[in-house]
């Protein structure tokens, strides 16, 4: 697998940024990087974001892709995150969270350094 691109960088940068007990929707993460759109984001963790709290990006209702159900609830119970009656979605009223500026991850290419490659970070989300 090849290296993220600066896209892909931003992306898994700003879900690092996600505070445990919270959650951003794959348009949530698009619309904050002002790039991209879910399908995009969705991709990018796809591929990329089994280094990084991979949970804490959701469906827009709150609701799971099928590749999390069993693992993410686990994740969710241990940091507390607000989930709707049944368990089975994420309340998207109360833990959605939404980053400040300076939590933006900048529109530019980032260096590489130990830990920012693709295999650094565990590859494909389904696998960590």
């Amino acid at each position: 697998m090849s290296d993220p691109n600066p896209f892909a960088e931003r992306v898994l940068d700003l879900v690092e940024r996600i505070p445990p007990g919270r959650v951003m929707a794959y348009g949530d993460v698009a619309e904050s990087l002002q790039e991209g759109g879910p399908r995009q984001v969705g991709r990018v963790m796809a591929l990329y974001g089994g280094g990084v709290p991979w949970w804490r990006v959701v469906r827009a209702d709150g609701s799971l892709p099928s590749s999390h159900a069993v693992r993410a609830p686990a994740h969710y119970r241990a940091e507390g995150t607000p989930l709707r009656s049944g368990g089975e979605r994420v309340d998207m009223g109360r833990a959605r969270w939404v980053p400040e500026a300076e939590d933006v991850p900048p529109d530019q290419a980032l260096p590489s350094s130990p830990g920012r490659a693709g295999a650094a970070r565990g590859g494909s989300a389904r696998s960590d």
